[in-house]
């Protein structure tokens, strides 16, 4: 979801956090929207339900987005053990973050058109 849509803005997330020796640089920085960024915390990773395998979390500086996830109406799917994780840590499918897709998917703005021509190139 593009920034603007955010009704809380964006806030600057470590991806690994100082806690487990994240630096404060470019890097390790994303832009996170409020919910995720309270949802991940300090996380860096998962415990993966039927395995019990440690799986870590999506990277945006090093993952590619659309190998990761998929969209679906309002849901994102994870795609992989690292999407999956993700989304459920993330809490990316929670009812209030579905509904407020649905608002934008009913007023045409999501996905944005940036995020719509990303998916189309790897289709």
């Amino acid at each position: 979801m593009h920034e603007q849509d955010r009704g809380f803005g964006c806030q600057v997330d470590h991806i690994i956090s100082e806690k487990h020796g994240g630096l404060t640089e470019e890097s390790n920085l994303a832009y996170a929207c409020a919910p995720c960024n309270r949802a991940k915390g300090s996380d860096v990773g998962s415990i993966e339900e039927e395995t019990g395998s440690f799986i870590r979390l999506y990277n945006p500086r090093l993952d590619k987005w659309h190998q990761h996830f998929r969209i679906d109406g309002s849901q994102i799917l994870g795609l992989t053990e690292a999407g999956k994780v993700t989304v459920r840590i993330l809490r990316l499918n929670d009812e209030e973050r579905r509904l407020e897709r649905e608002v934008f998917i009913a007023q045409q703005r999501y996905p944005s058109v940036s995020a719509e021509r990303r998916m189309r190139s790897h289709s």
